[in-house]
Formats: structure tokens, sequence, C-alpha cells
């Protein structure tokens, strides 16, 4: 390999992650959607629900909003021969150096929205902990993979 691999993660990222988001803060919406119905049959306060509603709305500005543009911006890898660099974090900027002699093997994931999109997360892992490349094309993660796993000298189970 004569130069580094630099990637960002894939813009369909940002639209699975809001999708998700969307949907947890649905079914938050709807119990207290269903506290404020029975507060009200009941005839008890409506300040929980208020509180909540707050909260929620917050929450779902913060995580459906700015946290995946924020992430996309931030976040990149770097293969080299040595070693895998993955930096990432908006406010408190994270950058871990992956020894590929540590590597000891590295896996393919993704859920149906992931698949939806043809998206998949790389988790390459070490004895110590799993290092995750989420929101790649499925082409870019499988050829990723396959790189790591020639740098590394690990077995690729799809070969």
């Amino acid at each position: 390999m004569n130069r580094p691999l630099t990637r960002r993660l894939d813009r369909d990222y940002m639209i699975v992650t809001r999708i998700s988001s969307l949907v947890t803060h649905a079914i938050f919406y709807a119990l207290i959607a269903g506290y404020t119905a029975l507060a009200g049959a009941k005839d008890w306060t409506f300040i929980p629900a208020w509180i909540a509603l707050g909260v929620v709305t917050a929450s779902a500005l913060l995580f459906t909003w700015l946290l995946p543009a924020w992430k996309y911006r931030s976040f990149f890898y770097e293969l080299f021969e040595e070693e895998l660099e993955i930096q990432s974090g908006f406010i408190f900027r994270k950058n871990v150096l992956v020894p590929m002699v540590r590597v000891q093997h590295v896996e393919l994931e993704n859920g149906p929205l992931m698949r939806k999109y043809k998206l998949t997360s790389v988790q390459v892992v070490t004895a110590a902990t799993t290092h995750r490349i989420s929101g790649l094309k499925q082409s870019v993660a499988a050829e990723l993979k396959h790189q790591i796993s020639l740098l590394a000298k690990v077995e690729d189970q799809d070969e």
C-alpha cells in the first residue's frame, strides 16, 4: 500500500442515525401522550408530562439533528501499513492508533436499517477493546476489512 487510506463516514449514515433517533423519540412521545391521557382521566397533575415533553424535545433536537452532523464532520479513519488511526469527537477529540500487530480479528455488522441504506460497521477487535467504524458503504467496509486482515496477518473468514 503506497499511500494511507483516509476516509470519512458515508453521508447516508446521517440519515440512518436520524431515522433511528426519530423512532426512539416517537416511543417517548407516545409514552408522554399515554401519561397525559391517564392524567386527564384520573385527574392527576400534568406537570410531569410538561417536563418530560421539554426533555424529550430537547433530546430529539440534539440526537436527531445536531449530533449526526457533528459526528459526520468529526469522524475519520486512516489505514497505514503498521496501524489504523481513528479520530472522533466534536468537543472532546479522541485519536486512537490501533497497531496492526494487536489486531485479533475484524468483523462486519449491520442491522436492518443500515442494510436498507447498504451500510455496514467494521469492528476491529484487539485483546483490550473493540474499535468500531460505523456507517461505511458495504463495498468500502468489505475492502477495509480485507485490507486490515492482510496488514494484520489475520485470517479473513470470507475467503
